[in-house]
C-alpha cells in the first residue's frame, strides 16, 4: 500500500542521509578494528578508508536504486490495506494464518476469539482502575490520565533513557533470581538491554530481541524504542515489556533452546516458529503475574492487561484488515479504543500488520495453546503436576509447531505417570 511505501522510502533516506564516517557500518566496522590487536594502526587505517569507500561508492548508491524504484512504483499503489486486493488474497491469507498460527483456525474464528479476550480483559482493567480510584471516562481516557502522571514519565531526555534502562537491568535481575521456582532448566546467557538505533526508530516496534551467540562471545539483548518515552513509555509498561522481550519471555526460551544438549543443531537453534515462540513471550507475561510480580504494582498489572489486550486487539485488527477489508485508518481506531494506547506506536503497528498478513495473530494463538496444553497436563497429572517440569518440556526441545509441542508435553505426562 502506498502509505507503507512512504514509511520505506523515508527510513531509507534517513539512513542515507548519515555523514559517511558515522554511517554504523563504517563506525561499527572501525570500532571493532580497534580492539584486533593483531592488526598494525596503518592497515587499520586503510581498511576503515575502504570500507568508507565502499559505503560511498556502492553501499549508498544501491540504497538510492530502492529509493527510486520505491517511488516508481508509489504511483501504481493504492491505500487498500489488505491482502484481499489481491488476485487469490482470500487463499493467501488462509494460508498466511495456518503458517504463523500453525493452526487451522480460520479468521472468523481468530477474530472472535480476539474480541472475546477484549472483553475479559476490559472488565479487569475497570477493576483495577476502579479501585484505584479513577472512575470517570473511557478506559483509553483513563489510561491516558495514568500516562500524564508524573510519577510514570521518564523524560525525553538522555538521563530519562538512562534511568529507564536502569530500571529494566533491574527488574531483568530480580525475576531471574526467582525462576528456579518455574523451571528446573536455568538458562546461562546473560542478558543486556539497549536502545534502538536512533537512525531506525521512527519506524521500529516498541521492542524486540536478538539472541546471544552461538559461542557465547555476545549476550542476548533486547532493544527498545526510546524516540520519545515520556509519551511512549510510561513506567506502568515497562515491567511486561521485560518480561516478554527477556526474562522468562524470548532471551530465557532462546537461551534454554541454544544450550539444550542432544538436540540437533537444527532445531536448537535454527528452526523459529511464530505461535511457539511469540506464545511463549505472552505466557511470560502472565507467568510473571502467576509468580506476583505485580502484586504490589497494580499500576503495573494495569500495563500487562494493557499488553494482552493488545495482542488480543491484533487478533481483531489483522483479520479485519485482510479478511473484512477495514482500512488502515479503521484498524487504528479500533486498537486505539480497545488498548488505550497512543496512536503513534499503534499506527507503526497497524501498518505491520498491512504487510505481513498473519503474523501478528500468532501471539494470542500461541499463548491460548500453551496454556490449553497446560491445563490439560495439570488435569492429567493432578497433586503430581510441577509447573517446573512442565516448563522444561515446552522449552527444553526447542521451537515446535503447537502440536508438537502438544505431543511432548503429552510424552512427558505420561513419564509422569509411569
Amino acid at each position: 500500500p502506498d502509505f507503507a511505501i512512504r514509511g520505506a522510502v523515508s527510513q531509507l533516506q534517513t539512513f542515507a542521509r548519515i555523514a559517511p564516517g558515522e554511517n554504523p557500518l563504517v563506525s561499527a566496522f572501525a570500532q571493532k578494528l580497534q580492539a584486533a590487536d593483531a592488526i598494525p594502526a596503518a592497515d587499520k587505517t586503510a581498511l576503515a578508508q575502504r570500507a568508507q569507500a565502499i559505503l560511498t561508492g556502492e553501499v549508498l548508491p544501491a540504497y538510492q536504486r530502492q529509493i527510486d524504484t520505491l517511488n516508481g512504483v508509489l504511483p501504481r499503489a493504492t491505500s487498500d490495506a489488505g491482502i484481499w486486493k489481491l488476485p487469490q488474497g482470500a487463499e493467501m491469507y488462509t494460508a498466511a494464518l495456518r503458517v504463523h498460527t500453525t493452526t487451522s483456525m480460520g479468521p472468523d474464528e481468530i477474530h472472535n476469539l480476539g474480541l472475546d479476550l477484549l472483553r475479559q480483559l476490559q472488565s479487569e482493567m475497570e477493576t483495577i482502575f476502579r479501585a484505584q480510584g479513577m472512575t470517570r471516562g473511557t478506559l483509553l481516557q483513563r489510561y491516558e490520565e495514568l500516562g500524564r502522571r508524573p510519577d510514570q514519565i521518564y523524560p525525553s531526555t538522555d538521563e530519562g533513557r538512562a534511568a529507564l534502562l536502569a530500571a529494566l537491568n533491574e527488574q531483568v535481575r530480580a525475576i531471574t533470581a526467582r525462576m528456579p521456582e518455574v523451571c528446573h532448566t536455568q538458562a546461562r546467557a546473560p542478558l543486556e538491554i539497549k536502545r534502538v538505533p536512533a537512525y531506525t526508530e521512527a519506524g521500529a516496534p516498541g521492542g524486540y530481541y536478538q539472541p546471544a551467540a552461538l559461542d557465547g562471545s555476545r549476550p542476548g539483548s533486547y532493544y527498545i524504542n526510546l524516540r520519545d518515552p515520556a509519551n511512549e513509555w510510561q513506567k506502568y509498561k515497562l515491567p511486561t515489556l521485560t518480561y516478554h522481550e527477556g526474562v522468562p519471555g524470548h532471551h530465557w526460551q532462546i537461551s534454554v533452546s541454544q544450550e539444550a544438549q542432544g538436540l540437533p543443531f537444527i532445531r536448537s537453534a535454527l528452526l523459529g516458529f511464530g505461535a511457539y515462540q511469540e506464545g511463549w513471550g505472552l505466557y511470560s507475561e502472565q507467568l510473571a503475574d502467576e509468580m506476583g510480580m505485580y502484586a504490589n504494582d497494580p499500576f503495573g498489572r494495569l500495563g500487562y492487561l494493557q499488553s494482552m489486550a493488545f495482542r488480543a486487539s491484533r487478533l481483531v485488527c489483522d483479520t479485519g484488515i485482510h479478511d473484512k477489508r477495514w482500512t488502515r485508518e479503521q484498524a487504528i481506531r479500533s486498537m486505539v479504543e480497545a488498548t488505550g494506547n497512543e496512536e503513534s506506536s499503534t499506527t507503526t503497528e497497524i501498518e505491520r500488520y498491512c504487510v505481513w498478513p498473519g503474523q501478528a495473530t500468532g501471539y494470542m494463538v500461541g499463548r491460548q495453546a500453551i496454556n490449553n496444553i497446560r491445563q490439560n497436563a495439570r488435569n492429567a497429572l493432578g497433586a503430581r503436576f510441577d509447573i517446573r517440569g512442565f516448563h522444561d518440556a515446552v522449552l527444553t526441545n526447542g521451537a515446535t509447531p503447537l502440536s508438537v509441542t502438544e505431543s511432548l508435553v503429552n510424552e512427558w505426562v505420561a513419564t509422569q505417570r509411569a
